[in-house]
């Protein structure tokens, strides 16, 4: 018998976890078991080409809320054309409705529910399905439910990256819990609150395998990594120990419960070993208190300055529009806290009604209005109109292209200056890209740098130009020696030759640029990068200031 394990993942880089460690548990079943990855941008009748020339007996899809949709027409179109195959679903956003989906889909013949490890196992050992906890499966014209599985011993499952060839140029996921101490209502980590750890004498072993093959990324997918602080203390301080400095670790966590042994761990550490996402979600007490956070705010604040004041960790904060109690107003003021916090990446994102969690059984109770197909966003709720989630939906737009891309690190600051809350200015500039119809197309990179410029130019009335377009041409050199210059950007006169002769007598042309603003000479050097921004290493050179202070103002073309 031969199983195809097949994943459709958000983006090529990334992998799915689940099917390896399937496949890993069941190895010494003897089956002959596939793995086949796949993203959500391939077509339809591309995946379903591959996965029928792989004459498989049976396919388990790995389903969530991003993939789901793309899998049932795989999964229907793959049934038609091997119709002696059985096809199999498993995976979070199948298990809550298992009974439904059978019934609805009568082209499928089973779904794992819950963990899947001993279950796929003991599918491909030929157990009787009858015998089998944990599964939903189709018994002729009778729909079988088994009893569900106990929690697996998180020692018992194996390491899956024994061979790094399917992984290249992909991170990497890594679990060492499972399971959640809290009941945040939106998630359904909350429904298993018995939190299983995996023995730090395997977990260090693991650690050095990535260490030691100089892995990218590895992100740990442990839904709050520190709710035990001796385990989340042991795996920091093993890596700050044994940096290789390459990898980079990736963690969710909860800012508040942080200590001092933490800090101690993380002054050590090398800028860009770990990052760390902390979910906020919102800063309204009520709404905290509506979906079970225990949040303690003025703590979370002091930590992710402390973190941000070290200057060596990325941190990454998310908040949640469309939960309870949160209208428009108390939103700006959530994110007017959350960006005060500056992080290294601010993400809006909007609220999935999740089939199980306990945000469901509420939300008529919220009067939540969502997508009826996955991945069920909130398009209202008692508090935030339709009207106000499309507002949304345009500054998160200009966050992520302005905030979150790091690429605009000395004029943000100054356009903020002129704008009480934050919110409003990305608020503005989101209805500027409306008002021009950019709004949900590609722009080149240049053309973001000069719509920025317009908009302030335009609709900010003390606006400095010079300074203005002085700070966009040092984030624009900062982050790349880009060959044509902006048509704003003054001409470099006869600096040029300076700037050659000097490069040139540090051994670093082709690697560095130059550029005066006002009586400052900057040199951006590419061959050292901030690993947490990407931006050049920057320093001044006082020996051309003083050069160009003696032949005068007229030796370069700067505007004044």
């Amino acid at each position: 018998m031969k199983a195809i394990l097949t994943a459709v993942n958000a983006r090529y880089i990334h992998s799915n976890l689940a099917v390896y460690s399937l496949r890993a548990f069941a190895r010494d079943t003897g089956a002959d078991v596939a793995v086949r990855e796949y993203t959500i941008n391939q077509r339809t009748d591309e995946i379903l080409r591959d996965l029928y020339l792989q004459r498989g007996d049976m396919y388990f899809f790995s389903c969530y809320i991003w993939n789901i949709t793309q899998i049932l027409s795989v999964a229907r179109e793959l049934k038609k054309v091997l119709p002696g195959a059985a096809v199999w679903l498993g995976g979070p956003e199948v298990s809550y409705d298992a009974e439904r989906l059978l019934e609805a889909h009568a082209f499928l013949d089973g779904i794992m529910v819950g963990e899947g490890e001993e279950t796929f196992a003991e599918l491909m050992a030929g157990t009787p399905l009858n015998e089998v906890r944990g599964i939903v499966y189709r018994d002729g014209a009778r729909i079988t439910v088994t009893p569900p599985r106990e929690l697996l011993d998180m020692d018992r499952l194996p390491f899956v990256y024994d061979d790094l060839a399917p992984f290249e140029n992909k991170i990497l996921y890594y679990e060492t819990s499972r399971g959640c101490p809290f009941r945040c209502s939106y998630c359904l980590s909350s429904v298993d609150k018995n939190v299983r750890f995996r023995s730090f004498s395997l977990v260090r072993d693991e650690l050095q395998y990535f260490l030691d093959h100089h892995v990218k990324q590895v992100k740990f997918v442990d839904r709050t990594f520190n709710c035990n602080r001796r385990h989340a203390n042991e795996i920091w301080r093993y890596l700050a120990e044994h940096d290789n400095g390459v990898t980079n670790f990736h963690f969710e966590l909860s800012a508040d419960l942080l200590g001092e042994e933490e800090f101690a761990l993380f002054s050590t550490m090398r800028s860009g070993l770990i990052q760390l996402e902390i979910g906020v979600q919102s800063t309204c007490p009520e709404t905290l208190g509506a979906i079970r956070r225990t949040t303690d705010l003025a703590r979370l604040k002091e930590m992710t300055a402390r973190i941000h004041a070290l200057g060596n960790i990325h941190q990454h904060l998310d908040l949640i529009a469309g939960l309870p109690y949160e209208d428009l107003w108390t939103f700006r003021q959530s994110f007017a806290d959350v960006h005060a916090m500056e992080p290294d990446q601010l993400q809006l994102g909007f609220l999935k009604v999740l089939k199980g969690s306990s945000l469901y059984e509420h939300r008529r109770e919220y009067g939540i209005v969502y997508e009826s197909c996955p991945p069920y966003e909130v398009l209202a709720t008692d508090w935030l109109t339709f009207d106000d989630v499309i507002e949304l939906k345009r500054i998160e737009e200009m966050v992520e292209v302005y905030y979150n891309s790091n690429q605009y690190r000395t004029t943000l600051p100054y356009l903020l200056s002129f704008y009480d809350n934050p919110y409003d200015f990305y608020r503005e500039l989101a209805e500027y890209y409306q008002e021009r119809q950019w709004d949900g197309k590609n722009h080149s990179r240049m053309a973001r740098y000069e719509n920025l410029r317009q908009f302030a130019l335009e609709r900010i009335p003390c606006v400095d130009r010079d300074r203005l377009e002085d700070r966009l041409l040092y984030d624009l050199y900062l982050r790349e020696d880009i060959r044509k210059r902006p048509e704003w950007a003054a001409d470099e006169g006869n600096s040029r030759k300076e700037y050659h002769a000097y490069l040139k007598s540090r051994g670093l042309l082709g690697k560095a640029h130059m550029e005066r603003f006002g009586g400052t000479v900057v040199l951006f050097d590419y061959s050292e990068r901030n690993p947490l921004t990407y931006g050049a290493r920057t320093e001044t050179i006082q020996e051309l200031e003083r050069l160009f202070d003696e032949k005068g103002a007229d030796h370069v073309s700067k505007k004044e």
